[in-house]
């Protein structure tokens, strides 16, 4: 029997050849600050509660969960306010299967998809895995975008999907009401506002889940990975028009929402406040991050998530290099002379500003 060795043996999709999957670097390091998790653990009596409505959830786990993961989305209402209903509200697991039903049911072959470049390095692989064609448009040079500049590049663009991250992965920049009322307005297809980290922004920033009324095309993600520390458990959800939503039933798979996973994600908005509790120590570490990193004569960006991105770095290769030698996992994104690096415990944090002050002062 033949061996199959390597993609170019098998009848891959052509415009799929020559792709990469998505990753970031896995290792067994006692500072992973890499991937913008939560690296704060479960509080013991949030993880109790979850885990007694678990055990409930296993004695009927022989049966297909509710399809419609009603009290989910119940759950997802309240926790979101804003007068939503249950109607108005989709899960999925994790945001990035919420994307890829927006991409299946609005993008596919001999359609586009447009961000705005740098940003999330999935949603081009999400774009490209249903065929269709990702656009990138431009920032200014410090990544943030202006709303006549924005609505002009997505109006010569004319996309099908326009995907806007706010605050934005991998820059942490965040984005005016204005910039996504002047999109939509441009926009002739769907409009998707990613606030995967919208939690750490200042307390009175304004969610563009109040853009929602009179907005048919526009449509609201967030995920529990960041604030709620439940990256392990995948669960990403958005808030759009009930027609909306009936569109992503078209494509989702059957059942596509465990009953662990529903029961698992309903116990932690039920402990939403004890959970979210985290987040002031997280932004307090993203704050000290950045003073520090300023200090050392690096050139950090402003930043409304839980990660800094950081620019003056001479050789990003080589920093990532001797910050990994010292127990230190970082990521480095792509742009030149930057490094990204996520803000964890006080003590994960100390980690990384020691070990990057020694590696200057060694330099």
């Amino acid at each position: 029997m033949r061996r199959v060795t390597s993609l170019g043996d098998l009848p891959l999709r052509d415009d799929l050849r020559g792709l990469t999957p998505y990753g970031a670097p896995q290792a067994p390091l006692a500072v992973a600050l890499n991937v913008n998790e939560n690296t704060h653990p479960v509080p013991d009596e949030v993880a109790s509660d979850i885990l007694d409505d678990i055990a409930v959830a296993l004695r009927e786990v022989n049966r297909y969960p509710d399809r419609e993961f009603t009290a989910l989305r119940e759950a997802f209402a309240e926790y979101l306010g804003h007068g939503l209903e249950i109607d108005q509200i989709w899960a999925g697991n994790g945001s990035n299967e919420v994307l890829q039903h927006i991409m299946q049911a609005f993008a596919g072959p001999a359609r586009t998809v447009f961000g705005f470049a740098p940003t999330y390095s999935m949603y081009p692989l999400l774009a490209q895995g249903t065929g269709a064609k990702w656009i990138a448009g431009i920032r200014e040079a410090d990544y943030t975008i202006t709303a006549e500049d924005a609505a002009a590049q997505v109006e010569q663009a004319d996309p099908d999907v326009v995907i806007l991250c706010t605050p934005n992965n991998p820059t942490g920049t965040p984005l005016g009401l204005d910039v996504i009322e002047a999109v939509y307005e441009a926009a002739r297809g769907v409009v998707i506002v990613d606030e995967a980290y919208f939690e750490f922004a200042p307390r009175d920033a304004v969610s563009a889940l109040t853009l929602l009324e009179g907005r048919p095309r526009l449509a609201v993600s967030r995920t529990m990975s960041k604030a709620f520390a439940f990256a392990g458990a995948r669960v990403g959800y958005l808030a759009a028009d009930p027609a909306f939503i009936d569109a992503l039933r078209l494509v989702r798979l059957p059942y596509h929402l465990s009953a662990l996973t529903q029961a698992a994600a309903v116990a932690a908005l039920r402990n939403s406040e004890t959970m979210l509790g985290m987040v002031d120590e997280i932004v307090a570490q993203r704050d000290r991050i950045t003073a520090t990193l300023e200090a050392l004569g690096y050139e950090p960006h402003k930043s409304w998530s839980n990660f800094v991105l950081f620019g003056g770095v001479a050789d990003p290769r080589a920093t990532f290099e001797s910050l990994y030698e010292r127990g230190v996992l970082v990521r480095d994104v792509g742009i030149p002379n930057h490094l990204r690096v996520s803000a964890g415990t006080e003590a994960e944090t100390t980690a990384f500003l020691d070990a990057l002050a020694s590696i200057d002062s060694a330099s």
